[in-house]
């Protein structure tokens, strides 16, 4: 056989190859989906229907991304910043050329179980539909039926810049083959009614492993029951463990306090700031009690992890210059011996936010100051300045190796590159 016949058949092997391949990634992007039937007349939504929708959009945070600062609600053009490039929301409002006008329920609800658009193209996972697919088809009903009721506002939806190959859709064909299923929540016999419907929410609408989870190098996260931290890669924040007693697991705290945190956004073992903060200020805070009880029931019952990294048996020793930055810039609101003062200035000593293993969330709020979220239960937060004026890099990183390692606190210290870090992904 000569070598041009043989790199011949091995050519069209090859190629049969990658056609079998494309095969096998169209039919996993087709699986479990159903031909989209008749769109049938719309009937008025009743009251309650408009009630639920509302409440179960609030779960979903629908505001955090489709609402942009200074803009319409749930109009679209909010950006999020993805290591890939920058996603726009689109407008959610039911106005006909730019937003869900002309969307039929079975498009919708197409949307959030398999993740796909109006015209049928695949979305992108900012969009947490590996998380939406759980919803069940009479709440995205509901959802529908109140976006539908909204005033409709015109405002074009801004096309997304990706970096090649990121924004084609064979690359997203591709990335769904590797890590999304179209799924539905099914109840546990063996656990009580709450907890499921806190499952049901966390695991689903509430999409909490989005934040709470750690993402491969493609952006995939390890699955909606993984709650074990992360990096935001959109902001850059750390999400901590919700089971890690280490980290956030709030297993060891009365419900009520649970509930009142995520009501609130403060409570007497914690408080939320940065991206939390937002979820509380919209989402979580307008939900009923029942369904906080329901999440928290099962945040509580979360399984705690083998914990790979043990902390210091000894902490490193407090520098005199850290001493000295924090009397000059904390001591009057957190106190001498970091115990800070209940209900306003969150205590340092003995915080789980101070001594977890990341500290990028004290460099940022250090950096940047802010407030815990304004909300009906606690309608003026007491609030920190922001210090990235004032101190410079290695400052900041000798103050917070002193929070890190005085008053009983054990934990390693923090770099001057790790405030260099962040600070440049803040600028």
């Amino acid at each position: 056989m000569s070598w041009r016949r043989a790199l011949g058949i091995a050519g069209l092997a090859a190629l049969g190859a990658l056609v079998a391949l494309a095969g096998i990634v169209a039919w996993l992007n087709l699986l479990g989906e159903e031909r989209l039937g008749p769109v049938p007349p719309r009937v008025a939504a009743s009251a309650e229907l408009l009630a639920r929708g509302e409440a179960l959009t609030r779960v979903g945070d629908c505001t955090g991304c489709h609402t942009a600062r200074g803009g319409r609600f749930l109009a679209g053009g909010r950006v999020i910043e993805t290591p890939f490039g920058n996603v726009y929301a689109s407008n959610l409002t039911p106005d006909a050329d730019t937003g869900l006008g002309t969307w039929s329920a079975d498009e919708f609800w197409r949307a959030l179980h398999h993740g796909r658009s109006k015209s049928g193209r695949l979305l992108y996972p900012a969009f947490p539909y590996p998380n939406y697919t759980r919803v069940a088809r009479a709440d995205a009903d509901a959802m529908f039926a109140y976006l539908q009721s909204l005033p409709a506002v015109r405002q074009p939806n801004r096309a997304h810049t990706l970096a090649f190959p990121f924004g084609t859709q064979a690359a997203l064909a591709v990335w769904r083959a590797l890590y999304f299923r179209p799924a539905v929540h099914v109840d546990d016999p063996a656990r009580p009614a709450e907890w499921n419907r806190g499952a049901y929410l966390v695991e689903g609408l509430g999409h909490c492993n989005a934040c709470h989870s750690a993402r491969n190098a493609l952006g995939a996260t390890r699955g909606t029951l993984d709650l074990q931290g992360g990096l935001i890669p959109v902001q850059n924040w750390y999400a901590p463990s919700l089971a890690s007693p280490r980290e956030a697991s709030v297993a060891g705290w009365p419900k009520h306090e649970v509930v009142q945190l995520l009501k609130t956004g403060i409570a007497p073992q914690g408080f939320v700031m940065g991206p939390m903060g937002e979820v509380v200020l919209n989402s979580t805070q307008h939900l009923s009690d029942a369904d906080l009880a329901a999440m928290a029931s099962y945040l509580q019952a979360l399984p705690p992890p083998i914990e790979s990294d043990p902390p210091p048996a000894t902490a490193p020793t407090p520098s005199a210059r850290g001493a000295m930055l924090y009397k000059d810039h904390c001591v009057a609101c957190h106190g001498d011996r970091g115990e800070g003062v209940p209900g306003a200035y969150p205590a340092l000593a003995g915080s789980r936010a101070v001594t977890m293993r990341s500290a990028a969330n004290l460099v940022h709020i250090v950096l940047e100051g802010g407030f815990p979220p304004s909300t009906a239960g606690n309608p003026r937060p007491f609030g920190m300045p922001p210090f990235a004026p004032v101190l410079q890099d290695a400052d900041v990183a000798e103050l917070l190796s002193f929070v890190r390692a005085s008053w009983g606190n054990q934990a390693a210290p923090v770099s001057a590159l790790d405030v260099a870090r962040a600070r440049v992904g803040r600028e």
